[in-house]
């Protein structure tokens, strides 16, 4: 009795999260923190307040290279990378990462860094191909509702 019970609600469960997944795709963000700084609590932060906003979110720990950051970017298949970055490596880690993601077919992915950057290369990273730059002091609103912005509109029908 209690297996066929189980039987009849079983299909519904799923049915009902098939449903879920196509009617509404959650914005999948990948959040990484490249190089050698070890300070990860804002990233932590940023992933919380995305999460919390129903995003799905991936954060992958301390100290990746462009190249661990783009594999998992294409494996997790992702719409968004987020990079915190306060070492001033961001010269030459974001132009390594966006070549990275154009080899692998993905330069639709938005990519973000948020993080210690001077005003003078902020200009220079948006031609390279970073979709914003968000620096100390950005709400974590302000986060959330670029990234909305920016796939409602990359969406057609959003």
């Amino acid at each position: 009795m209690k297996q066929e019970r189980q039987n009849q609600i079983a299909p519904q469960k799923r049915r009902g999260r098939r449903e879920e997944t196509m009617a509404e795709k959650k914005i999948r963000v990948l959040i990484a923190k490249p190089g050698l700084d070890g300070h990860d609590r804002g990233a932590k932060v940023i992933a919380r307040a995305l999460r919390d906003a129903g995003m799905e979110v991936i954060y992958t720990g301390l100290r990746q290279t462009p190249e661990m950051i783009a594999s998992a970017a294409a494996q997790e298949d992702v719409d968004v990378i987020g990079l915190s970055i306060l070492s001033g490596a961001h010269n030459t880690i974001c132009p390594r990462l966006l070549d990275l993601l154009r080899a692998k077919g993905m330069s639709d992915v938005t990519v973000l860094v948020g993080g210690i950057i001077p005003a003078g290369d902020i200009a220079e990273l948006k031609k390279a191909g970073i979709a914003e730059i968000f620096l100390p002091g950005t709400t974590t609103q302000a986060i959330v509702d670029f990234i909305l912005q920016r796939h409602a509109t990359a969406r057609p029908g959003s």
